[in-house]
């Protein structure tokens, strides 16, 4: 009723003065908008546009340290992740662009702007079911599950019918897979082209004080891989697809709380074997492990990045698309 609403023109979507990508997905759990937002992003600072990035901040805290946090909140290098996601702060990490998050993705939109006024197109992580925020371009991700058995939740993996979803039109596609071996077309409504991409580990490894060590000089034994993510075996088949030797493997929760459990009897044990884990994980333990630190006994942590390559003719047709909607706006 809410997606009629707004197709009918009863519910207004608001048009901010910017071009809008939204990249999202109709299936849950880890299909791969962050990274896909992060190619985006940096995609578009190639082609000289100044882009900023709005997140709703899934897994933030609503109070910090005692006191409610903002409704917008701008994303900068030493906001703790707690206040800001997890994903955020990774996204402006890797991107170094102006991220804010909030609730409403409009008014997240217009406080960056507001702030950043020389902002040129604004990249929405998630969104797709958000149609109170005008989209000039939409982007369904997709992993290697594609649409599972074709049913809705609870019964299978979509939020809404595909090929033909109910909600916000959709005008490009994005399969993202561990191996372009056996790739399978997904179905998609009519004409909207779908392209694929290539997600694999980096062949380096960064350790907690920013240093990097090839994955094939990692230790041989005693690691445990650890990962706070959507499909956490993903990783963990990564990196034996890497070669990488892992003794232990320890799926945790999405955006996993590590606060607590840092101080566990569990986590000790395994922080002195050696841990890898996933960037994402990394902007939230890192900096607790490096406050809680002993120079006396060395911290064995490392992180491993994603690199995810989609193919080029998918940011042509991005540019196209972008460009037929605002003009190409640039520096």
């Amino acid at each position: 009723m809410r997606f009629l609403a707004y197709r009918r023109g009863w519910l207004a979507s608001t048009h901010l003065p910017v071009p809008v990508i939204v990249v999202g997905n109709v299936v849950v759990g880890g299909a791969g908008k962050t990274p896909t937002v992060i190619a985006v992003v940096q995609h578009l600072m190639r082609q000289g546009h100044r882009p900023g990035v709005v997140s709703r901040g899934h897994g933030r805290t609503s109070i910090r340290a005692g006191e409610p946090l903002p409704d917008v909140l701008a994303v900068l290098p030493g906001t703790p992740p707690q206040a800001s996601g997890d994903e955020p702060a990774l996204i402006q990490q890797a991107t170094g662009v102006p991220v804010f998050v909030g609730r409403s993705r409009a008014d997240t939109g217009r406080a960056l702007l507001a702030a950043h006024p020389d902002t040129t197109v604004l990249v929405c992580d998630d969104g797709l079911q958000h149609m109170a925020l005008h989209a000039d371009v939409a982007v369904a991700v997709f992993d290697e599950r594609g649409v599972g058995n074709g049913w809705l939740l609870p019964a299978g993996l979509l939020r809404e019918p595909w090929p033909q979803p109910v909600g916000r039109r959709v005008d490009m596609v994005l399969h993202a897979q561990a191996s372009h071996a056996g790739s399978n077309r997904l179905p998609t409504p009519d004409a909207v082209p779908c392209f694929s991409a290539l997600r694999q580990l980096a062949v380096h490894a960064t350790a907690l004080d920013g240093s990097t060590v090839p994955l094939d000089a990692l230790p041989r034994q005693g690691l445990t891989a650890l990962a706070g993510i959507a499909k956490p075996q993903a990783f963990f088949d990564m990196l034996s697809v890497a070669e990488v030797s892992i003794s232990h493997r320890l799926p945790l929760a999405d955006h996993q709380d590590f606060d607590v459990w840092i101080n566990s009897k569990e986590f000790n044990i395994i922080k002195r074997q050696g841990i890898v884990c996933t960037e994402k994980d990394a902007v939230k333990l890192f900096p607790l492990l490096r406050s809680a630190s002993n120079p006396n006994v060395p911290m064995l942590a490392w992180s491993v990045p994603l690199v995810f390559t989609p193919e080029p003719a998918f940011f042509d047709m991005l540019d196209e698309k972008l460009s037929s909607a605002h003009g190409h706006q640039t520096a």
